[in-house]
């Protein structure tokens, strides 16, 4: 018989899981939603309250189930819940058949839940209730979100409003003890079983995933182990009260070992962003100067520029780096092909939280290549790449009079639920409405991850209400990043197409 202990994240308990409860035990299983303590809402629920007391609990529930052949204990956390799951599975490892990470993170030995804390502002408001931000075992409450800021923790699409309801009712205080503890892991966790479950509503995907391993992140290979799958679930935050019926299903899955799972890094030869450029190109020399390289063109004078602007988050890790990628050397190349000068670099996108610093490295190299006595300094485009999108936000909102045009290939131009920058600048869909006469070239892959694809609709929505000028390009049989995954005629002249509309705005 298979055992599920089911693990709440921040601010609930046990009645979130009431729905998912009932089909797995009428599915045949022993079902344990828990109550973690020091969610019970008093006064003083939060004092001496650390992360520690719920992995207690947590153990406290696996030791209660009989050692017995054929009962398997599956343990499952949502949101913060994989923190106590992950504490207590370290030191029962021999007895715990799988962990599910229910729409979680992958929490580290030594770092504290608050890491794991998307909101960099929410971040800031846990330090300041406890002083330091950085005590163990810190005394003191975060209050629970009241209806509409549920959002903040993550997405609530398809929780019905009846739900909603009940969940902000019955939600209590968080102990900042919870947040702040660091997780202590002795490695022992790392042979047990492991299932991811993505619900793609709040901006996770296995596609998602895939490229992060690609890019050589050394934190997720791991990730690509035989005793690791992942599911998604099309839903929110909080499949549990969205869609209970499902996520049973996929539960019940998981136990039984089913579930996609990822390839290693160059498993099957290079990985999509390494894999050649779909056009044949001059290969024309460049020009390095820090992290900015010029692909100059056989031509007099200062001539207009395109810089191409990568996407991310890249890890810091990642060789080669994003110049060196063949998609960003094709691009510039082609347009040093045809007259001008062709610009890549590589920023610091290492996380979801390094935007304003990405930005500042794309402002400055921008600075860079206008100085250069060969750029015609009043005729320069700017061209972003997937999660490069939401930089663009700088500039459509305030365009300087040198930017002849922004172009952007399958770009995210909208903060995904899951990164935490609600309210923050790089938001496109927002700040088109400032672009003015700005041409903007969007060239949109027709087979795009769904939760990038909503970002696109938004951003093209508000544009039309504003009036800006957006010419798309589609693709409607490429993916994201098809210039080295799908490399048809098609693509091919979905890229002509976009660049000749470029340079005619560079050029007018």
């Amino acid at each position: 018989m298979t055992v599920f202990v089911l693990v709440p994240g921040m601010f609930t308990g046990p009645h979130v899981w009431q729905d998912v409860t009932a089909h797995l035990i009428t599915a045949g299983a022993e079902v344990h939603p828990m109550a973690l303590t020091g969610l019970g809402g008093s006064a003083t629920a939060g004092a001496g309250v650390g992360l520690e007391t719920h992995i207690a609990d947590v153990l406290a529930v696996i030791d209660s189930v009989g050692a017995v052949a054929g009962r398997e204990i599956v343990l499952v956390g949502h949101d913060y819940g994989i923190h106590p799951v992950l504490g207590a599975a370290d030191r029962r490892a021999e007895r715990i058949a799988r962990i599910v990470h229910l729409d979680a993170g992958m929490p580290q030995d030594g770092v504290p839940a608050l890491a794991a804390v998307a909101d960099q502002s929410l971040r800031r408001q846990v330090a300041e209730r406890a002083g330091t931000g950085t005590a163990e075992g810190a005394d003191g409450e975060l209050p629970p979100p009241a209806r509409d800021e549920w959002q903040r923790w993550g997405s609530t699409a398809g929780v019905p409003d009846a739900a909603l309801d009940r969940l902000t009712a019955r939600a209590a205080p968080q102990p900042l003890g919870t947040l702040l503890q660091p997780l202590r892991l002795t490695g022992a966790v790392a042979a047990v079983p492991t299932t991811g479950v993505l619900c793609t509503g709040n901006g996770a995907s296995i596609e998602m995933v895939q490229m992060r391993v690609d890019f050589g992140d050394p934190a997720l290979q791991a990730l690509a182990e035989r005793r690791v799958t992942f599911f998604e679930l099309p839903t929110g935050h909080w499949p549990m009260l969205s869609c209970p019926t499902e996520l049973a299903g996929v539960l019940l899955r998981a136990a039984a070992g089913e579930g996609h799972r990822l390839e290693a890094a160059g498993a099957a030869g290079p990985p999509p962003h390494l894999r050649p450029f779909l056009l044949d190109v001059p290969e024309l020399p460049r020009e390095r100067t820090g992290n900015v390289d010029l692909y100059l063109p056989d031509a007099e004078g200062p001539r207009p520029a395109v810089v191409f602007v990568h996407g991310g988050p890249v890890p810091a890790e990642a060789r080669p780096t994003p110049r060196d990628w063949p998609t960003l050397m094709g691009y510039a190349r082609y347009a040093a092909g045809q007259g001008v000068v062709g610009v890549t670099l590589d920023h610091r996108l290492h996380d979801v939280a390094d935007y304003e610093r990405a930005a500042g490295d794309v402002a400055a190299a921008v600075e860079l290549v206008r100085a250069d006595p060969r750029v015609d300094a009043d005729r320069v485009a700017l061209w972003f790449f997937s999660g490069g999108g939401p930089i663009t936000a700088d500039w459509l909102g305030s365009p300087p009079a040198w930017l002849r045009c922004l172009a952007a290939s399958y770009p995210i131009l909208a903060p995904l639920p899951n990164w935490g920058l609600a309210g923050s600048r790089f938001h496109p869909a927002d700040a088109v409405a400032d672009a003015g006469a700005l041409p903007v070239v969007l060239t949109r892959a027709g087979l795009e991850m769904p939760e990038i694809a909503a970002t696109v609709e938004e951003f093209l929505a508000a544009a039309k209400g504003s009036g800006v000028d957006v010419e798309v390009v589609d693709v409607p049989h490429g993916r994201h990043g098809f210039e080295t995954l799908d490399p048809t005629d098609e693509a091919r002249e979905a890229v002509h197409r976009a660049m000749r509309s470029v340079l005619a705005h560079l050029t007018a």
